[in-house]
């Protein structure tokens, strides 16, 4: 029986928007909107090929924002002193609503995280390791920042090969077996370290969808050294994650 991933990853053009906007350190009351709109339309592209299925609202988005910036570059035919609204609120405030939900959502998780991972006070317990700050990492790395990179892989990789159709039937678990492999035997590898050749696209996109599976369960972890810099996947051990529960319950007491 081939195994199956489900992927509940992409939250949607919101979270994408959302994104984009804070990526680029833009109000997100003044959106650059054509800016905005260049960059969304090229992670489009690869959201085609990634998760055909739920490609659909991703695409009503690139219209409406296409829709908004075809009105902002318009002239203007209202009358001399009428404030005309600006095209771009109804989008602000859907995004304005969705940051709070998601801020709201991201601390509930947080919160369950820490409950699960707490443990009764045990006898004669040894004190905790304390953590090493060159180990952390600068900032977290979001599905959108591996999204990006593997962006950039594709264009590099498939640009160099003759355009041919080839169908890969690879279970996923293969991919991800062959990923935890790599990381036991190097346990800190640059992302583009994971996928190996041959380069076809359905290779690529199988080692892609393994890595956000690994993520997801929380076997491998992304961190970046800096801004836009090189993502780094690292194994997590049963050890670390004993480590980690231990470390919280010892804050919380």
């Amino acid at each position: 029986m081939d195994y199956t991933v489900d992927l509940d990853i992409f939250r949607g053009p919101l979270d994408l928007l959302l994104y984009l906007v804070e990526r680029n350190e833009v109000d997100i009351f003044d959106i650059p909107i054509a800016r905005i709109t260049e960059q969304y339309l090229r992670y489009l592209e690869v959201l085609h090929i990634i998760d055909p299925e739920r490609v659909g609202e991703f695409v009503v988005m690139a219209s409406t924002l296409m829709e908004i910036k075809s009105r902002m570059l318009l002239p203007h035919d209202s009358p001399e002193g009428a404030v005309e609204e600006d095209p771009r609120l109804g989008l602000v405030r859907q995004l304005v609503e969705y940051r709070k939900y998601k801020e709201a959502a991201q601390r509930l998780e947080e919160l369950a995280h820490r409950q699960a991972a707490r443990f009764t006070r045990r006898v004669c317990e040894k004190p905790s390791r304390p953590s090493d700050p060159s180990q952390e990492a600068i900032r977290p790395v979001e599905i959108w920042d591996l999204v990006s990179a593997f962006c950039r892989l594709l264009r590099e990789t498939l640009a160099l090969q003759a355009q041919r159709i080839v169908y890969d039937e690879t279970p996923t678990q293969v991919f991800i077996s062959r990923i935890l492999q790599r990381l036991a035997q190097t346990p800190r590898l640059p992302f583009r370290e994971i996928f190996e050749p041959p380069h076809t696209r359905g290779r690529l996109v199988g080692f892609f969808l393994a890595l956000l599976e690994l993520i997801k369960t929380r076997q491998v972890l992304a961190e970046q050294t800096a801004p836009f810099g090189e993502i780094w996947l690292i194994r997590v051990t049963l050890t670390e994650n004993l480590e980690t529960a231990s470390n919280l319950t010892a804050t919380q007491l």
